[in-house]
């Protein structure tokens, strides 16, 4: 690997491109420079500080562990000093003013999927860069679509940098012999063929009728609508199903449901949903909550959450007609069983 060309050239080349790109690339190598410092606590495992210990709930409401506060704290230090206007964090409560004439803002979720620490399984840290409007106290208000770059890393058996500048997405990997990220997959592209769909069926009961549809028809197999066999995948942690889904196709489903607090969905728009919308897209995928697109959506709060289905566009698409069909439609104020589906309950 160590031919590869690394993340700080390819960060160096980008920044001669536009009034914003200096400003973007310092704040994607602080980020990165983090994510080492972050790796390495997390493969210490059980022997880390408390490192599956619980401290009570974020601002949002959900479960946060000592290595969620951790990695915000490592975070923040890493992006204190550079020029940006406002940062916002899963953790944070609001967001944070300061550089007003900075020209971006970055959002992040600091340690996605934390709850898998204690079975060993891949987290990541995902960050979304925006351009500052004329409000800085509106950054996270925009449209997904503003978003000047976005990516992910997980710590799994390699620590990857998934990154979008704008124009595609390429892969890095941590060369941990020289301390550095070399690109592993450039120009990545989401396959079309579509083997693989990844939904927490256990909640199958509380889905809406185009969800059961679309889930019917996949275990269907052959013999359905889809004319060939699917995978089932659920491994509950963003990124690696993400990072699954554009190394070999795939679509995700994490939608709202009729169970209390669910209604909207779960997942992030401004820091998970919109970041991973971004890159879904530039790698040739599309991302919807069903019934729109998810980069056509401003949050209206910070910590505002979504309904997320994401990857092979085919797959996305035949969920939003599962959605626009008015038989379906109709029958969700229907009895909650009357549908038979593969899941006999």
């Amino acid at each position: 690997m160590t031919g590869q060309p690394r993340l700080d050239d390819h960060l160096q080349r980008y920044s001669e491109t536009s009034s914003h790109a200096p400003a973007v690339a310092a704040a994607v190598d602080a980020i990165a420079m983090a994510s080492i410092e972050i790796a390495d606590l997390i493969g210490t495992g059980e022997l880390a500080d408390a490192a599956g210990v619980t401290t009570g709930h974020n601002s949002d409401g959900d479960l946060q562990r000592n290595l969620d506060v951790q990695a915000d704290a490592i975070l923040r230090r890493c992006l204190a000093g550079l020029p940006i206007a406002a940062l916002a964090s899963e953790e944070m409560r609001e967001p944070q003013i300061g550089d007003r004439e900075g020209r971006i803002c970055v959002a992040i979720d600091p340690l996605d999927g934390s709850s898998n620490i204690d079975v060993n399984m891949t987290v990541g840290t995902i960050f979304s860069i925006l351009p500052t409007p004329d409000d800085p106290g509106l950054a996270f208000r925009q449209r997904g679509s503003s978003q000047l770059a976005a990516g992910f890393i997980t710590y799994g058996p390699q620590t990857s940098l998934v990154l979008t500048l704008g124009d595609g997405v390429d892969i890095f990997v941590l060369d941990r012999r020289s301390g550095c990220f070399r690109l592993a997959r450039g120009a990545v592209q989401i396959s079309e063929a579509c083997e693989e769909f990844a939904i927490n069926a256990a909640n199958r009961r509380h889905w809406d009728p185009p969800v059961r549809a679309f889930v019917d028809e996949c275990l269907a197999g052959v013999e359905g609508p889809a004319n060939h066999n699917f995978n089932m995948r659920w491994i509950g942690s963003l990124v690696a199903e993400i990072y699954r889904i554009l190394t070999r196709g795939g679509v995700f489903l994490y939608p709202s449901d009729a169970r209390p607090g669910y209604g909207d969905g779960r997942l992030r728009l401004t820091y998970e949903a919109h970041p991973m919308a971004f890159i879904v897209e530039q790698a040739g995928g599309s991302a919807s909550t069903g019934r729109e697109r998810i980069l056509d959506l401003a949050a209206q709060t910070l910590h505002q959450r979504v309904p997320l289905v994401m990857g092979s566009s085919n797959e996305v698409r035949r969920v939003e007609e599962l959605h626009c069909d008015p038989l379906l439609a109709a029958s969700v104020s229907a009895p909650l069983f009357a549908r038979r589906g593969f899941f006999r309950l």
